[in-house]
């Protein structure tokens, strides 16, 4: 068996930090060692938490749990407090393009984060819905109420939010089936693809070398679809008008950068931060803004085409 050296330690999230070392008959595999110690814990469970960088070998990220230890080694396991199960409401501004009893569309600044998820429980998007319309609150579930698509924190943009069960059913199915759709966002991207217009079309999976990263795939991976124009090129820029026909996870960021070669400027994850250093200003988020939504209305099924301006941030690019 391992000592346990504590199991009610704080993490700076408000978390829990327990903490194991290793006996000196030594161990085969953490997982396994680690789910014997915690029996409130499936495997399944502490792997994901290795994978996220919180299970620490003697201070440092361990990922394998096959990596080596030896005896006296400190394993140290953080756990991430719970996600409330239901947001509560924040006083948050919200910029509002259109709003009826059943529909709310809205402008998302970039930095903000859609739901409550860990690492930012409070001062959500939903957070600051629940507050501006309390009757939201059970619409699509307690977790994310109203929500029928998302965009990611450092994207802008316009959002669509259902404010009754019938729009919620109907702008879920929509969405999920793309029909009556059209998604149009803006990116301002490092050269200038080539050709200046096109289709894209692959799949998009998993990175297999790094599960936080979606990539081009050959196999298990979903069609993703992107039409692009370039709109204007600058000295060392292009604004890039991309159509999306479906919705993958980080579709546009991953198409411009791996099919295209030019990565989405201040892309932390895609893109190429030497570039970025070069630009006055620096960047301080990836410059993608989704510009026009085009959908009909979930109940009256009158035709809705809603424009968020462009942001200051990348307006001083242009």
């Amino acid at each position: 068996m391992g000592v346990l050296v504590s199991d009610e330690m704080d993490n700076a999230e408000g978390g829990e930090v327990r903490e194991f070392t290793v006996p000196t008959e030594g161990i085969d595999r953490l997982d396994v060692w680690i789910t014997g110690l915690c029996e409130d814990f499936s495997r399944a469970r502490v792997q994901g938490l290795m994978k996220a960088g919180r299970v620490k070998l003697n201070g440092t990220p361990c990922l394998r749990a096959t990596a080596k230890t030896k005896p006296g080694d400190v394993v140290t396991l953080e756990i991430p407090p719970p996600v409330p199960a239901e947001p509560e409401p924040e006083d948050i501004p919200l910029s509002i393009l259109f709003e009826d009893d059943d529909l709310l569309a809205l402008d998302k600044p970039a930095g903000l984060v859609v739901h409550p998820a860990p690492g930012h429980l409070t001062g959500t998007l939903v957070n600051a819905l629940l507050y501006h319309c309390p009757s939201l609150s059970g619409i699509g579930g307690v977790a994310r109420p109203g929500i029928v698509h998302r965009l990611d924190q450092d994207t802008s943009g316009v959002m669509v939010v259902a404010k009754s069960q019938r729009a919620m059913d109907v702008l879920t199915r929509e969405f999920a089936s793309h029909a009556n759709i059209r998604k149009t966002y803006l990116a301002l991207v490092h050269g200038s693809p080539s050709p200046l217009e096109g289709r894209i079309e692959n799949l998009i999976g998993r990175c297999p070398f790094d599960r936080k990263k979606m990539a081009v795939v050959e196999r298990n991976g979903k069609i993703a679809v992107t039409n692009y124009r370039v709109e204007r090129a600058l000295a060392s820029l292009s604004l890039v008008h991309c159509q999306i026909e479906t919705g993958r996870t980080h579709q546009i960021r991953v198409h411009m950068a791996t099919t295209l070669g030019c990565p989405i400027v201040g892309d932390a994850v895609y893109g190429r931060p030497g570039w970025d250093k070069k630009l006055v200003p620096i960047p301080r988020r990836q410059q993608l803004h989704a510009w026009r939504l085009e959908l009909k209305h979930p109940v009256t099924r009158q035709p809705l085409i809603l424009e968020a301006p462009i942001p200051e941030d990348l307006n001083r690019y242009l």
